[in-house]
């Protein structure tokens, strides 16, 4: 069950539902993850949300999948509107942050069911040949890509829009 996390600015405050359509509206966002060091490291991913977990993918090694597997915890945080008004010495802008635990998927078929979803939500949907072009994408990459469930937490939102 997610809960919703308290921010010191209330009355900028999204709604559950205002942030959970704003995490469905972005196309990517910023993992942030600690390693054993205690070193911070934020990458940007793109991501698709399926209920209360993220599915999130890269390559099998490296800093991030180091990190992971020192750490489940993780941070993801999605931006929406940014634009400074320079004239008020503000900015306008909406963001939504999740956190949750992060699992390397290692099962083949899970990964397979999960890296569809990408391709679904990313990949041209009109053509004619989406569902074999998704399958030879799998069957070529499938061994190469980590998979990553982060099962979410937390939400919060928050927008300064005037």
């Amino acid at each position: 069950m997610i809960h919703e996390t308290e921010i010191r600015r209330r009355d900028r405050s999204l709604s559950r539902e205002e942030a959970t359509a704003l995490l469905d509206a972005g196309e990517y966002g910023i993992l942030s993850t600690v390693g054993a060091d205690g070193q911070p490291y934020g990458v940007p991913l793109n991501y698709v949300r399926d209920g209360e977990t993220l599915l999130l993918h890269g390559a099998l090694e490296g800093r991030k999948i180091e990190h992971l597997r020192n750490d489940d915890r993780v941070s993801f945080c999605v931006v929406g509107l940014a634009e400074t008004v320079r004239e008020k010495f503000t900015t306008r802008y909406e963001s939504v942050i999740v956190s949750g635990r992060a699992e390397l998927i290692e099962d083949f078929e899970r990964k397979a069911e999960m890296l569809r979803k990408f391709c679904k939500r990313f990949a041209p949907k009109n053509k004619s040949n989406h569902a074999e072009a998704t399958e030879k994408f799998l069957t070529k990459f499938l061994d190469q890509t980590a998979v990553i469930l982060v099962s979410l937490e937390s939400i919060s939102g928050k927008a300064h829009r005037h």
